[in-house]
């Protein structure tokens, strides 16, 4: 260790970033008082009205102080547009600054992680950490009701909401009580994770009760330079702080929680990574390992917009007059119309026959906007955020230099898979259809997006990134993993990644529940244990999944079926099917 370093003490653990995963690594592993734990973020506190007010979601998503500012690369496949990627920067991470959409993904989506080589994430393993982390009011016995993160259901008293799942439900697909239950396929009320009217963010539910305990040290402004090895051992971490350049020891372990971005590029910096590369930068190379930082996934989605024919939209809310009534009730009570994302209804569906489960998702929203709330239509209106969930395109993470205050490169590859075109031309007939049904009949207007452009044309220009990273240290038992199912890095004693980079396909919706269950499941490995698996975790799909793209029930349960299921998945997964 560098002699001119300050020395900031031996710990157990050393937690590399306070985002969601590190937040509930934290909170579990701080759980023994005999432990010593650092957590190390590169951003400051959380504490802002930015962030605690769920309406208010676009803002911190768009802020310095939040956001790490990234852009990817010229993308190819979108005539090369760079690509907006906002990434948490503070306690919470990207859970203090997302749009709080929970969702949990479709089970058979662990189905595939463990066909795919993530040994022991099968559903039935992961359900009982969803289950130990959820504080569900009313949600049944595939739920949760005390755990660190509080999760609720929006109130729908727009009948927009209402007009949507109605439509949905006449065009022919499935209407589900609740996606995070039995059904996820389907259509019906989205959950949020609010609670007292506030986001509910991993810093909120796991970070400051962890802190409360005494054996967990937060460093705020901690830049993380690299990790320390000895051999083929991780011993500690260089970062620096307030501009000095410190050291910590680690007796256990080390543990990257930087996110799908940062986390790769941490580990490259420390010479853990493709030797090409690493050379070419002037690193010493500690561990070649060729896939950190590639197989890069995100979900991509569009907005379809119609034009709302009666004055019902939340289109007046957004004047100066409708935000400051919202804000003052919001200060004043923690109710009304700042205390939700007003993303309170929603829906799940196959683009195609022969997919097994849903590949895109809806969000439904009572109001004409783009997410990041710069651009707003003239009028009253209503749109879905639609999007698929299983692009076959793949990307990468490299570094700019050797030198931490640098952000990496990022491309992602969009729309380079043939697929994604015939997914998402799906996407807007689908809602095409669905918009034309008779329950926004006495609400439909002209369509305000696409209209008339030439569909490629329209995706090219409009598509954006959902900001949902994942798989850049994939997990595995093949010897192409960076990581194994327990996120143990290969080859190396004492380092694990325990973030959504090492998922090896992202689920069918948001990532940020997924992502906390992930690591509490992670939380228990690391200390030799695990949940009991659950007795009842049903797998449903469409019996006739293989000959049409929706159905008015979803029935067929596959969890005594497995083999035949994942051959399925994974036929899907390879586009052989």
């Amino acid at each position: 260790m560098a002699s001119d370093s300050r020395d900031e003490g031996s710990y157990d653990y050393i937690i590399i970033g306070a985002g969601s995963a590190g937040c509930v690594l934290a909170y579990r592993l701080s759980e023994d008082p005999k432990l010593r734990i650092l957590v190390l973020e590169a951003g400051g506190d959380d504490q802002a009205v930015i962030v605690a007010m769920p309406s208010a979601l676009t803002i911190p998503m768009n802020t310095k102080r939040f956001n790490w500012g990234m852009q990817t690369e010229p993308e190819p496949g979108l005539d090369g547009r760079c690509v907006n990627l906002p990434r948490g920067l503070g306690l919470g991470g990207s859970s203090s600054i997302n749009g709080m959409c929970w969702v949990r993904g479709n089970p058979m989506d662990y189905e595939l992680w463990e066909a795919l080589g993530a040994d022991g994430w099968r559903w039935s393993n992961v359900l009982p950490y969803f289950q130990r982390l959820e504080s569900v009011r009313e949600g049944g016995p595939l739920r949760g009701s005390d755990g660190p993160i509080k999760v609720k259901r929006g109130p729908e008293k727009n009948p927009l909401y209402h007009a949507f799942v109605d439509a949905a439900v006449q065009a022919g697909y499935a209407q589900s009580p609740n996606m995070n239950q039995r059904q996820h396929e389907g259509f019906g009320p989205m959950e949020m994770n609010v609670g007292e009217g506030r986001r509910w963010s991993a810093a909120v539910g796991y970070l400051r009760p962890a802190m409360a305990r005494g054996n967990v040290r937060v460093l705020t402004g901690a830049l993380v330079e690299r990790v320390l090895t000895e051999g083929q051992r991780s011993v500690g971490v260089a970062f620096r702080h307030k501009g000095a350049a410190c050291v910590a020891r680690a007796g256990c372990e080390v543990i990257l929680s930087a996110g799908s971005i940062m986390s790769p590029t941490i580990l490259k910096r420390s010479g853990i990574g493709p030797e090409a590369e690493l050379r070419a930068h002037g690193i010493p190379v500690v561990q070649h390992s060729s896939g950190v930082g590639e197989n890069l996934m995100d979900h991509m989605e569009l907005y379809v917009q119609q034009e709302c024919l009666q004055p019902i939209s939340l289109y007046p809310q957004l004047s100066l007059m409708g935000k400051a009534k919202i804000g003052v009730e919001w200060l004043l009570t923690r109710k009304g119309l700042g205390a939700t994302n007003h993303f309170e209804t929603g829906g799940h569906i196959r683009s195609r026959a022969g997919i097994v489960y849903p590949d895109i998702q809806y969000h439904f929203l009572p109001l004409a906007i783009s997410y990041d709330g710069k651009t707003l239509a003239s009028g009253h209106g209503y749109q879905v955020h639609v999007g698929t969930k299983r692009s076959k395109s793949r990307g990468w993470v490299r570094l700019r230099d050797a030198q931490a205050a640098s952000l990496p490169r990022v491309r992602f590859n969009y729309m380079s898979h043939e697929d994604d075109w015939l997914e998402f031309r799906a996407c807007i007939a689908h809602t095409r259809e669905i918009f034309a049904q008779r329950a926004f009949a006495p609400y439909r207007g002209r369509e305000l997006a696409p209209g008339a452009e030439e569909i490629d044309d329209f995706l090219k220009h409009k598509l954006e990134s959902a900001y949902h990273p994942c798989g850049t240290c994939r997990m595995g038992t093949d010897e192409a993993s960076v990581t194994l199912p327990d996120g143990r890095l290969r080859g190396m004693a004492g380092l694990r990644v325990i973030d959504a980079s090492v998922m090896p396909q992202a689920t069918a919706g948001d990532l940020n529940a997924p992502t906390l269950a992930m690591a509490e499941r992670m939380a228990d490995l690391v200390r030799g244990r695990h949940l009991p698996e659950a007795s009842d975790a049903p797998l449903l799909a469409d019996a006739d999944w293989a000959t049409r793209q929706r159905s008015p029930a979803i029935t067929r349960d596959y969890a005594t079926d497995r083999s035949a299921l994942r051959e399925a998945l994974l036929a899907n997964a390879r586009g052989t099917a």
